[in-house]
């Protein structure tokens, strides 16, 4: 047998060496191995283009079709990748690209004589010719993209998805090697000339570039908005527009341009612009343009000519100050904002009038009054017009001013535009914390309600009110606002609030199995502490209003391991200890809501575990399961449960237990008596007249088999027999 194996090798060997001039195959698909003896392109894009003006000449992107009859393996579509290959079955990759269609062919051949015999039926043709190209830079998909042989650069955008809002059309690059070819892709779209856009050829990268204007953070940007800040690719040689323009911005160049050109790129001037102050800076040389004399007189020789990288800039229109001596200045929200001329008979209100009155966002109740001597002059419109103040509209002279502050809004981030002495500040659990501007007829109520209420975790029951006195120092008032709002009462009870209060809500403590640090912000006179068996303990917030199955519920009740029977609860009054056991489940069983405790706050609420540690009970009080059992131990017994209940509880028995043996010791009556009790005999014929009697204190053993005298004899034997066996087999293989 030995020498029909070396001579298959012999065959084997022989046959091999019959293929020499073809280049040992790689199953490694980075893997590019020349052919020996023939030329190689230098790189992979060498290969891809050798012979692109040949149509015999494989190239990267071809797909070559092979047809053997009953080679199913065979008969398949061969695409020539990146470097050149395609991937033969059994065989792996080969190089075709670079060689004509003949000699690809002779390749094929010489490679698969390695694994085949009959290869006079093989044929190899094109089947199409593809061009793989690159797409990068700032198209939808960018990525390798295949195209038809025929396939352009237009073709390759649109297989990346298209081009994104921003993308720079002029300055569009294809890179080939170590050769970058750019193109003004824009200019083609225009004339629709075929020649500006060169030829895609395989393994082309297409590069797109963005617009300069598009920034470093990425947006989404809109045709309108892109349009909006000009269309020059370079900086130094777009022509910059801004001032009193629509549409400033970076504007291209074109020859010829002038100065109106350039406005009218930038959608024209606005109604504010100083149309005969408009600035051209050319070639570092600054002039002046009168917009309106070339309106008004059409002489072509008034327009400036504009040089790349020149700067238009259109002033605003200054209007011309009022002063004299029956001039007043109103300033700030009104509707007209200007200098106004004052008769000796106007009033305040007429002057406030001529103005357009305050907006909506006017800050009536603080209007300030500058006198023309510098004195200020404060005055609550506000308060006027609601009759709530006595005092008269000022009078108005020559030069004084009239300013309207805007109002405050609650989201104002400019808080100090109300004093100290007109505010009150709202900290902690309220959905708008902040500093607010307070009014005398407005109570808690109200400023509660301007900031949204307290949130869920807010502490309704221990509100606290921080004054400051004449002498400088602070006085705390705790207030109950949960008592007030769910009993009612006088609205008098309410704390009194002026300007410079602060007002706190302090917050409830998290769940205390997420965050335990925020119950050091709750006193503990205020807290009841739940341990033992429950399935959240920690230490909860508690108020008369609630009670023990309130914070049973917020604990999210006992565990299942929880002894419901024997609940302690320790009071704790500051004078003395005491403790109440609750049985809870009776309470669960009758409803009766005398069976609950009274739970003051600084109690501590304990759950023990439904099984105690049975060290805590002495051996008079349990009995004792040992030997072949599932679960031996110490287990809890009464009078009223057998043997088989006792063995039920630990288990039941092994599958090697000696059941016929069970033996009871006796402790607790009969003077250490034992007895052995036959629980096969029992399953037969069931008899509870011949069950021991167990007791608390007794000791059952279930005897183990495998530790019996007669299973280690029978154990022995069975050892001495296989010896024997295996001698016989040992001289049997000697013969």
């Amino acid at each position: 047998m030995v020498w029909w194996v070396l001579l298959a090798l012999l065959i084997v060997g022989s046959a091999a060496a019959g293929i020499d001039d073809l280049p040992p195959v790689s199953a490694d698909p980075d893997a590019v191995e020349p052919v020996v003896g023939e030329p190689v392109a230098a790189d992979t894009v060498a290969v891809a283009v050798a012979g692109a003006g040949d149509d015999t000449v494989l190239r990267v992107g071809d797909v070559l079709r092979i047809d053997l009859p009953g080679e199913d393996t065979l008969n398949l579509e061969f695409p020539v990748d990146r470097q050149g290959r395609i991937r033969l079955p059994e065989v792996g990759y080969l190089k075709v690209a670079g060689y004509s269609l003949a000699e690809s062919e002779r390749r094929i051949r010489l490679a698969l004589s390695q694994v085949l015999r009959d290869l006079s039926r093989l044929s190899v043709a094109r089947e199409a010719s593809t061009v793989l190209v690159k797409v990068l830079g700032y198209v939808v998909k960018p990525g390798m993209v295949t195209l038809d042989a025929d396939g352009g650069v237009q073709s390759a955008l649109e297989a990346a998805g298209g081009l994104r809002a921003g993308a720079q059309l002029d300055r569009m690059q294809i890179r080939r090697g170590d050769e970058t070819i750019k193109f003004d892709y824009k200019r083609y779209l225009d004339t629709g000339d075929p020649t500006v856009i060169p030829k895609l050829q395989s393994l082309d990268e297409l590069f797109v570039p963005a617009s300069p204007f598009v920034g470093n953070v990425e947006g989404a940007l809109g045709s309108d908005k892109l349009a909006a800040s000009g269309d020059a690719a370079e900086e130094d040689l777009g022509i910059k527009v801004f001032g009193e323009v629509r549409s400033p911005g970076l504007f291209a160049y074109k020859p010829a341009m002038t100065i109106v050109d350039a406005l009218m790129r930038a959608q024209g001037v606005t109604q504010f612009a100083a149309v005969d102050q408009i600035r051209l800076i050319s070639e570092g040389e600054p002039k002046r343009f009168n917009l309106t004399a070339y309106l008004d007189r059409g002489d072509p020789a008034l327009l400036l000519a504009i040089q790349p990288g020149a700067t238009v800039f259109v002033p605003r229109q200054q209007e011309e100050i009022k002063a004299g001596r029956n001039t007043v200045y109103v300033m700030g929200e009104v509707a007209r904002n200007g200098a106004f001329e004052n008769s000796d008979n106007a009033t305040f209100m007429d002057i406030l009038a001529n103005a357009g009155g305050p907006t909506r966002y006017a800050e009536t109740r603080n209007i300030t009054i500058l006198r023309a001597d510098g004195s200020v002059e404060r005055f609550d419109l506000h308060a006027f017009t609601e009759g709530l103040s006595k005092l008269r509209p000022p009078k108005m002279g020559s030069g004084d001013a009239i300013f309207v502050p805007e109002k405050t809004d609650q989201n104002e981030k400019s808080w100090i535009k109300v004093s100290p002495t007109r505010a009150v500040r709202i900290i902690g659990e309220v959905e708008r914390p902040g500093r607010y501007e307070w009014s005398d007829e407005m109570n808690l109520l109200d400023l509660l309600s301007h900031v949204g209420g307290p949130t869920m975790k807010a502490d309704t029951a221990h509100l606290r009110v921080v004054k400051t006195d004449a002498a400088g120092k602070g006085r705390v008032e705790v207030f109950d606002l949960e008592r007030f709002l769910l009993r009612g009462g006088d609205l008098s009870a309410l704390p009194e609030i002026t300007a410079g209060a602060t007002i706190v809500l302090p917050a409830m403590p998290d769940d205390p199995s997420d965050n335990k640090a925020q119950w050091m912000r709750l006193p503990a006179a205020q807290t009841v502490y739940l341990f033992g068996r429950i399935s959240a303990p920690g230490r909860y917030a508690f108020n008369d209003s609630m009670g023990f199955l309130d914070l049973i519920a917020a604990a999210d009740g006992p565990s299942p391991d929880a002894d419901l029977y024997n609940v302690r609860v320790n009071h704790r009054n500051g004078k003395r200890v005491e403790v109440t056991t609750v049985n809870l489940a009776r309470y669960f069983e009758t409803g009766d809501d005398s069976l609950l405790p009274k739970i003051r706050p600084g109690d501590t609420i304990f759950f023990p575990d439904r099984e105690p540690d049975w060290r805590e009970k002495t051996k008079e009080e349990t009995i004792r399961v040992l030997g072949a059992v599932a679960k031996p131990g110490r287990y809890s017994f009464n009078d009223s449960l057998t043997l088989l209940d006792l063995l039920a509880h630990a288990g039941g028995t092994t599958a090697n237990a000696w059941t016929d043996r069970i033996t009871v010791v006796n402790l607790s009556c009969c003077k250490d008596q034992a007895r052995v009790f036959d629980m096969e005999r029992f399953m037969r014929k069931p008899d509870f007249a011949v069950l021991p009697v167990v007791r608390a204190g007794d000791t059952v053993y279930v005897p183990d088999k495998t530790q019996s005298t007669a299973f280690e004899v029978r154990q022995g034997i069975t050892d001495v027999v296989r010896i024997l066996s295996l001698f016989s087999l040992i001289e049997g293989l000697g013969e």
